[in-house]
């Protein structure tokens, strides 16, 4: 079996030995702790039907079980021979009550594990979706190849060297195949060819012989001429492929592999040169492409001035990696600081510079509409500047130079959480912390214990309240939070009680109209009700920092049975979860828009909102619409994570409820759920500052002054 990062869902590693298949994977002890129904589920894609198979666990690793099953495939023949895709999840719980769970790959090769389905002709093997699961396919067989030792050379060729091996014919013995490697180009289709040499393998046999096959003679090597496959004026990139030729007394049958992989035995995965081809120099670089490790060798055009902007680049990288860049960036940020304040400047970033979204964004559009003479820009992160593009924004990466120059200078910072610790704000500028929620759970310095990853207690707490002492005025949606954040901030400067400027759109646009167009944006349909269910993350629940992990615990099946005649679901997931959920089986009934970065939206389409213990239902009760808490964890949250501000059970504008059989039962009786008085003390308790000119009132007191 070969390693892996651990991870929770993941896979360890899978063999096949002879008929037997062998699956090891990683799983959250906790989660299987007395659980008597569990199983290894294979389901066909796009159907209903599935193969069940016991597992035990056989190891414990950095917290998570390690658990095993093994399938005699000769018993199901008839299940696994024929062409198909097999999903693989964990299913927990009893027939009434069943949960699956996606398994992850751990994006590690299957290097020559298969099965080959003799009789009828087909072949049987792991691999990686493009999603990250881990699935098996069934297909006729095909050439079994990969890349793992590539080298550019300074003459201009390119070593190459691998295995390649068909199931179907007796390969392990080579003599009588001869294999030819085709080297093709994305611009024209034409095909090169170059013959290929045997190469002794003896490590693939100890490596996956399992003692009952021999791979010593199927490695290949090659000496491959890339400049005759280059000369083009145009950008280029070129694909590699193995044939293989079988030789009989009467003709010769060519079999072409599927596109070669590339999986280095030594971790050089890309690599570069500057080489004359024709008139031009042209940077040529090998690497194996992002989604699906594929070899490629593409060529451009060599500029100068592109190639030092791309080595200071991966300097600034490299540092930024050791975390050498902190120290440089903080002096190099102070000194940028000294310099005048560009006036009229505004750096907007949130959630971290993830989204457009929330208190910023609201702002930000308000001023861009009446106060254009503002010079503004959005920091963000890198990962996530597709949720910038195509939106007219002036955006900067997070920590890049011209980032830190625009932040130095800036006369103005927004944001609606904390920047990192070690940026010093320069006294010309004035830091605007619009926050993002009224506070139910305890924050900061109000928190008994801190549960997240990476810090304690004491540590979290003071680094909370060193960065608020930054923030020079903290919007506040009501007088409950004015005292609350004042306690938890430690918070002794303006604070702002305009109630929440991103609630603004729910006092402009919540009519049916707009509903019915935001309906037709999402591709909903109209003649159904809309179900926000929208939960917070739990800080004891974690893959690593700042990544949190989420158990869909309320039963979507049951819902759509019950309910799909008339409704739909929409998950939204807190940007902190790190889950991706398989909706295939709820498909038309149950949509993901967790990455959808503007939940006021979501807001305006739903016809009731499910929750737990987030602020979502603070923003939702501006729409009178009806709220139902599923709170399963209730006394944990309350009594061990975090603790709440006020007496949630009673003040609640809505139903608590802890199965998903409560929840239907409320929803399928909610137009007689008798909670107005309830919701009216809510109401003017939370949202009494809330009249659609939140915006407006923060500008005039930070910006026009």
């Amino acid at each position: 079996m070969r390693e892996a990062e651990v991870s929770n869902k993941q896979i360890k590693g899978i063999e096949i030995k002879n008929k037997d298949l062998i699956i090891q994977f990683y799983f959250d002890e906790n989660l299987l702790l007395n659980k008597q129904n569990k199983s290894l589920l294979f389901r066909l894609r796009n159907t209903d039907t599935v193969i069940s198979f016991p597992f035990t666990q056989v190891a414990s690793l950095n917290g998570y079980g390690v658990y095993e099953t093994a399938v005699d495939l000769n018993i199901y023949n008839k299940d696994f021979s024929q062409k198909a895709i097999w999903d693989l999840y964990v299913q927990l719980g009893d027939t009434a009550n069943k949960k699956k769970y996606r398994l992850k790959s751990n994006k590690q090769p299957f290097a020559l594990v298969y099965y080959l389905f003799e009789k009828d002709n087909s072949l049987f093997t792991p691999y990686t979706t493009k999603e990250g699961g881990i699935s098996f396919k069934t297909t006729p067989p095909y050439i079994l190849a990969s890349v793992d030792e590539a080298s550019l050379q300074k003459d201009g060729t390119v070593y190459l060297s691998g295995y390649s091996f068909y199931p179907l014919h007796n390969s392990l013995q080579i003599g009588n195949i001869k294999r030819t490697l085709i080297v093709s180009n994305d611009l024209n289709e034409k095909k090169f060819r170059f013959p290929v040499k045997g190469k002794m393998r003896k490590d693939l046999t100890e490596k996956y012989g399992y003692g009952l096959n021999n791979y010593d003679n199927i490695g290949f090597e090659t000496i491959v001429n890339i400049k005759q496959c280059l000369e083009h004026n145009r950008a280029v990139n070129l694909r590699f492929y193995l044939e293989f030729s079988f030789s009989d007394s009467d003709a010769v049958d060519h079999i072409t592999s599927p596109r070669l992989s590339y999986q280095p035995l030594i971790h050089k995965n890309v690599q570069s040169k500057v080489w004359k081809i024709g008139k031009a120099k042209k940077k040529v670089t090998l690497k194996a492409t992002k989604q699906r490790g594929f070899l490629t060798v593409s060529a451009s055009v060599f500029y100068l001035n592109q190639e030092i902007q791309e080595r200071i680049r991966k300097i600034f990288y490299k540092w930024k990696q050791a975390n050498k860049i902190v120290v440089v960036y903080k002096i190099l940020f102070q000194l940028v600081g000294y310099l005048p304040a560009k006036k009229k400047s505004i750096i907007f970033e949130s959630f971290l510079g993830k989204q457009y979204s929330c208190n910023p964004r609201a702002i930000y559009e308000y001023l861009k509409e009446y106060h254009p003479e503002f010079d503004m820009y959005w920091s963000v992160d890198s990962r996530f500047i597709e949720n910038f593009e195509e939106k007219d924004l002036m955006i900067v990466p997070r920590f890049s130079l011209k980032w830190l120059f625009k932040m130095a200078r800036a006369e103005f910072w927004v944001s609606n959480s904390r920047l990192p610790l070690w940026i010093p704000k320069p006294k010309h500028t004035t830091y605007l912390q619009t926050w993002h929620g009224t506070p139910l759970k305890k924050l900061a310095a109000d928190m008994d214990e801190v549960y997240m990853p990476g810090t304690s207690t004491e540590k979290y707490k003071e680094n909370f309240l060193f960065e608020a002492r930054n923030w020079d005025y903290l919007i506040s949606p009501n007088a409950y939070s004015s005292k609350n954040f004042r306690s938890a901030f430690q918070f002794d400067k303006k604070v702002i009680e305009s109630g929440y400027p991103r609630n603004d759109i729910l006092y402009d646009h919540g009519t049916k109209d707009n509903m019915d167009e935001l309906k037709k944006k999402f591709n909903l349909p109209l003649n159904k009700k809309v179900i926000l269910y929208a939960p917070t993350w739990r800080d004891d629940q974690f893959y690593q920092k700042g990544k949190y992990k989420f158990d869909l615990e309320l039963d979507l099946k049951k819902l759509k049975k019950e309910l799909g005649n008339e409704y739909v679901v929409i998950l939204r997931m807190h940007y902190l979860v790190a889950e991706n959920f398989d909706l295939s089986p709820y498909k038309g009934f149950a949509y993901d828009f967790s990455n959808y970065e503007d939940i006021r939206e979501l807001y305006l389409i739903a016809d009731l909102l499910i929750t737990d213990y987030s602020s979502v239902f603070f923003d939702y009760g501006n729409l009178k619409r009806p709220i139902i808490f599923y709170v399963y964890d209730i006394e944990t949250y309350r009594d061990k994570l975090r603790g709440f501000y006020f007496d949630f059970e009673k003040t609640a504008p809505g139903p608590l409820v802890k199965t998903t059989e409560e929840v239907i039962d409320y929803i399928k009786n909610v137009d007689s759920m008798e909670f107005t008085e309830k919701y009216n003390d809510f109401y003017n308790t939370f949202c009494y500052l809330e009249d659609g000119n939140a915006s407006s009132r923060v500008v005039k007191e930070v910006f026009l002054k």
